[in-house]
């Protein structure tokens, strides 16, 4: 049969990517409460470049490449698949994007109550043909955000909503996602629960009302301990407020460090 992507294309255009995009498939990510691996159901995206002179890419390889790694496609295999995709479709670089949700038990702060919070997460990864190699972890964590100044000039109350913050990472060694979650939720008014009790919705109330925060302080508050640790070469945080008093959300952006892809973000 003949092979209409092996057919030379004269338009001399190259292609930065091209493949298969909004794949879902079970992945394995490693937990670090369970000391063990986590399953979970990603979407992922796969892109090749494409040499000027060749008129398109087996799209069928990228999900035969994926079932050859079904046991295995864990942070720490990426490097590995990104290699096998260059390799496979005769390409100088490669990209994959992988996201998912994370799933946290987490207690109530009064009644102990369980339940699972879900977070969202990627994991975006690139290897390009002078062995630059490039990994961001990104992780979603809700909050919960009291406003300063409504609190200062008002008699009684003060208006909260939920919110929604983003940490993207460059490392050196492996980053946990738990060790993230952790880090926002403490910059926080307050954590973001599944399950509250009236014990613990009186808790949480209070607790948030005593920490107020604007978008600003969120930011700043974790990219300081993100500046301090030494394994994190490059990272941005972004802070949205689902304003509740408002028709529009309050937004604040930080990004520190090297974004280059010299070897940064390995998972190993």
């Amino acid at each position: 049969m003949i092979d209409m992507q092996k057919m030379r294309d004269y338009r001399n255009i190259p292609i930065d990517k091209v493949g298969i995009k909004g794949l879902r498939y079970p992945i394995k990510v490693r937990d670090k409460k369970s000391s063990g691996l986590q399953s979970t159901i990603a979407e992922i995206s796969m892109y090749v470049d494409l040499p000027h002179e060749c008129k398109g890419t087996h799209m069928s390889r990228f999900v035969q490449m994926l079932h050859t790694f079904r046991s295995q496609v864990s942070l720490e295999s990426i490097m590995t698949i990104l290699e096998t995709m260059k390799t496979t479709l005769e390409a100088t670089s490669s990209h994959i994007e992988i996201t998912f949700p994370y799933f946290i038990e987490k207690k109530s702060p009064v009644t102990a109550s369980k339940g699972l919070m879900d977070y969202t997460c990627s994991i975006i990864g690139s290897s390009h043909s002078n062995e630059d190699r490039d990994m961001v972890l990104k992780v979603a964590v809700p909050i919960t955000s009291v406003c300063p100044c409504s609190k200062e000039i008002s008699d009684f109350g003060a208006h909260n909503q939920r919110g929604e913050v983003w940490v993207s990472t460059r490392f050196k060694k492996f980053v946990w996602i738990e060790e993230i979650i952790e880090l926002v939720e403490k910059a926080a008014s307050c954590e973001v629960y599944s399950v509250l009790k009236r014990a613990d919705e009186k808790y949480v109330t209070e607790f948030a009302y005593n920490n107020p925060k604007f978008v600003e302080d969120l930011v700043r508050d974790v990219g300081k301990v993100l500046l301090e640790d030494q394994n994190i070469t490059w990272f941005s945080v972004s802070a949205e407020n689902f304003e509740s008093i408002h028709n529009h959300s309050a937004y604040a952006f930080i990004e520190h460090g090297d974004s280059g892809v010299n070897g940064g973000g390995t998972s190993d």
